[in-house]
C-alpha cells in the first residue's frame, strides 16, 4: 500500500484521506494544517497518521495530495521541493477546481509527477459526505504516471472519473461554480426580493423550496429548454422589462443580475420553442 501524505487537512483533505483509508487505497502517514493542534484534530478523526506542523518535520511519501488555498498551491510545492520532501518516484496532486496540474512546477522540476484531482461535490458537511461518496464524479488531469495510480485510487473510492484537459480546467470550474455557488447567491437574491415585497422570512422558504426544487429536478428530467417556464418562455417582454426595473429599483445589483440574465433566458427559450 502507498504512503500518503496530506497537507491541509481541511474538509476535502480528510474526507478523501479517510475514504481513502476505509477503503485500504493508502496509508496515511503524516498530516500538516496549519497548527499542531489542527493537525492532531484532523489524525484524531481519521484515526490514523501522524501530526505535524512544519515540512521540514514531514518524511517523504509515496503520494502528497495538497488540500490547501489555490493561492498557496505553488509556493507550498516549491516549500516542499526545497524541504526534499520530492524525488523521482514521488506522486504529487491538489484538489482546487480552478487550478491545473501545472501549478505543481517545482515539483515536475523534482522529478515527481503531478495531476489535480477534484470532486464534483459541495464539501459543506464534511461528515455526511465521507460516508456519501460513492459515486461521486471526480475531473482529473497530469502526467499519465501519476494518473496510473490516481485512476485505480479514486475507482476504488467509488468515484467516477472524468480526464479533462489542463488548459480547459478554469472554464470547466466555471461551471461548477454556475451550479452551486452562483446557485446559492441566486437564492439569497429571490429570497430577499420575496421578503422585500412583504412576505415574510419564512414562509418565503416555505414559497422557493418546491418551485427550485420542482425547477432542478424538471432541469435534470426534460433537460433546459423544456424546464423553462415565467414570462420569457411565453415571451411576455413588456412583463420582463417592468419586472426588472422594479428590482432594479429596489436593488441596483439585483436588477443588473435580473438584466444579465434576461437574454441568456431568451436564448434558452428560443431553443425551447425550437425544439417543439
Amino acid at each position: 500500500m502507498k504512503t500518503l501524505n496530506v497537507i491541509g487537512a481541511g474538509k476535502v483533505g480528510t474526507v478523501l484521506a479517510k475514504i481513502f483509508i476505509e477503503r485500504q487505497v493508502f496509508s496515511v502517514q503524516q498530516v500538516m494544517n496549519r497548527s499542531l493542534h489542527s493537525s492532531q484534530a484532523a489524525v484524531d478523526w481519521l484515526g490514523a497518521g501522524a501530526a505535524v506542523d512544519d515540512l521540514h518535520r514531514m518524511q517523504p511519501a509515496d503520494v502528497t495530495m495538497l488540500t490547501v488555498t489555490d493561492d498557496q498551491i505553488v509556493l507550498l510545492c516549491a516549500a516542499m521541493a526545497e524541504a526534499g520532501l520530492l524525488h523521482a518516484g514521488s506522486i504529487v496532486f491538489h484538489c482546487s477546481g480552478a487550478k491545473a496540474s501545472t501549478e505543481l512546477q517545482a515539483a515536475m522540476a523534482a522529478g515527481a509527477a503531478v495531476a489535480s484531482v477534484h470532486p464534483v461535490r459541495s464539501f459543506a458537511d464534511g461528515k455526511a459526505i465521507a460516508s456519501q461518496f460513492a459515486g461521486t464524479i471526480c475531473s482529473v488531469e497530469g502526467d499519465a504516471r501519476a494518473l496510473t495510480v490516481l485512476l485505480p485510487a479514486l475507482r476504488a473510492i467509488g468515484a467516477q472519473t472524468v480526464e479533462i484537459s489542463a488548459d480547459s480546467k478554469l472554464l470547466y470550474h466555471a461551471g461548477s461554480v454556475f451550479a452551486s455557488n452562483y446557485l446559492v447567491t441566486l437564492m439569497e437574491t429571490a429570497l430577499r426580493s420575496y421578503q422585500a415585497a412583504g412576505i415574510p422570512a419564512a414562509v418565503a422558504q416555505q414559497m422557493a423550496a418546491p418551485l427550485a426544487r420542482q425547477t432542478l429536478d424538471n432541469v435534470f428530467a426534460m433537460g433546459t429548454a423544456k424546464a423553462l417556464t415565467g414570462p420569457i418562455a411565453r415571451g411576455d417582454m413588456q412583463t420582463v422589462a417592468l419586472q426588472q426595473k422594479m428590482v432594479a429599483a429596489w436593488d441596483q445589483a439585483a436588477g443588473d443580475l435580473y438584466q444579465a440574465f434576461t437574454p441568456l433566458t431568451q436564448a434558452v427559450a428560443a431553443r425551447r420553442h425550437s425544439e417543439k
